[in-house]
């Protein structure tokens, strides 16, 4: 797979000036079972960092709380010095008491510890994009917004993204900082971020969707995900990447793994086109089976 590269994606400005390729990589999975301590392969998981830059990817995107800390010390340990345009996203505001267990912490104290803590781990002198991983619904929204104003001023933080949120939080945080990012869970199947999608895209924000590759019944044999990878000689995965890809100019995938084949299977996605038919096709099974789900 020498001749995949991200840039088939094609490219979005973060912020107005950081240019990266859309097809981003997940730093997610480079972390144990339940996102908690090494992961079970660590010999592999540092293979599959060190592709991500062979292959081109430029927008990485992690937290603290991927853990914790395994996910950033890793990515520092593999890649940094960093390449030059090379964007590690990173994220805070969550805290970790066992595998899959997350519990947000919004204080501003606890959040500015956060960044700094970050900054170390990742060795670096400013984090080109720092995103509130949850507002804590115990601290006033404006307190943590005003943090986060807070760092970017002071050179801490280039630019400022939200996870997990509405249309009303981004308007918002908006009074206090520009927003560049938002990242919401959304797939074919999953369109609860339907109304924060098309508010991103009229507005030039990056929309990172999280969990992009689940589909449920739709990537079954026979499928529509099954159907249209079998006509285009791909896999579903990478038919339901390619779907989000041309969904709107503004989506950033960062599909995750801790393993090289996925990594690369993934961002052989960047060059796969659909055509018009196949997309509404699974736009709408897609819309069906969500309605479905919220039945």
């Amino acid at each position: 797979m020498a001749d995949i590269h991200a840039k088939a994606s094609g490219t979005f400005n973060i912020g107005g000036d950081i240019e990266v390729y859309r097809l981003g990589f997940g730093a997610m999975r480079i972390t144990g079972p339940g996102i908690w301590g090494p992961p079970e392969d660590v010999a592999e998981a540092r293979r599959t960092v060190a592709r991500v830059r062979e292959l081109g990817i430029n927008h990485i995107d992690t937290a603290d709380s991927y853990g914790p800390f395994v996910s950033e010390d890793l990515l520092a340990e593999v890649l940094a010095p960093y390449p030059r345009g090379m964007v590690i996203a990173t994220k805070g505001g969550l805290t970790r008491q066992g595998p899959d267990i997350w519990r947000p912490v919004g204080r501003p104290a606890y959040l500015r510890q956060c960044v700094l803590m970050s900054l170390r781990r990742l060795k670096q002198e400013r984090i080109d994009l720092w995103q509130l991983h949850r507002i804590d619904a115990k601290v006033p929204r404006d307190e943590q917004f005003g943090v986060m104003a807070d760092m970017q001023r002071e050179g801490l933080i280039r630019h400022l993204g939200l996870s997990e949120v509405s249309v009303d939080d981004i308007e918002a945080a908006s009074r206090f900082f520009k927003v560049v990012t938002v990242q919401n869970q959304y797939n074919l199947a999953n369109r609860q971020s339907e109304a924060v999608l098309d508010y991103c895209t009229e507005h030039g924000i990056g929309f990172i969707p999280w969990f992009p590759l689940a589909a449920g019944e739709l990537s079954e044999p026979g499928g529509i995900l099954d159907t249209v990878a079998k006509k285009s000689s791909a896999r579903p995965s990478q038919v339901a990447l390619a779907w989000l890809l041309k969904r709107s100019p503004v989506i950033l995938p960062i599909p995750g793994t801790g393993r090289v084949r996925h990594l690369e299977e993934n961002t052989a996605a960047a060059a796969l086109t659909l055509s018009d038919d196949d997309f509404r096709a699974l736009d709408a099974q897609g819309r069906e089976a969500w309605t479905k789900s919220r039945q």
